[in-house]
């Protein structure tokens, strides 16, 4: 039962999350866009960037859910936690390669 709150909890956080940045509040929000100096800001392709952002972020959620819900019915709570934990944690370096890389001018 904890791990469903967690789960939740944890989705919630993430959705929101991929929600409410945007481009107003980017310069607050967005880690290392905020200490850019100007001019790599001129050159840094930030809507594009937001959508990739907001879609992974949502994608993250939907997927890491699906993996939980599939594994607590096939194995035991430590097991499902252990595999929920990956799946949160595993994609976010893949997320901050392709942020590197393709959001640059």
């Amino acid at each position: 039962m904890v791990l469903v709150i967690i789960l939740i909890c944890t989705n919630i956080f993430l959705v929101l999350v991929s929600q409410a940045v945007n481009k107003d509040n980017a310069d607050f929000l967005l880690s290392g866009y905020n200490t850019m100096s100007k001019t790599e800001k001129e050159n840094f392709k930030l809507d594009e960037y937001l959508v990739y952002f907001k879609k992974f972020f949502f994608q993250l959620a939907l997927y890491s859910s699906l993996a939980t819900i599939i594994s607590y019915v096939l194995f035991d709570e430590l097991t499902t936690t252990i595999i929920y934990a990956l799946t949160v944690c595993l994609p976010l370096p893949l997320f901050i390669y392709r942020s590197n890389k393709n959001f640059k001018k």
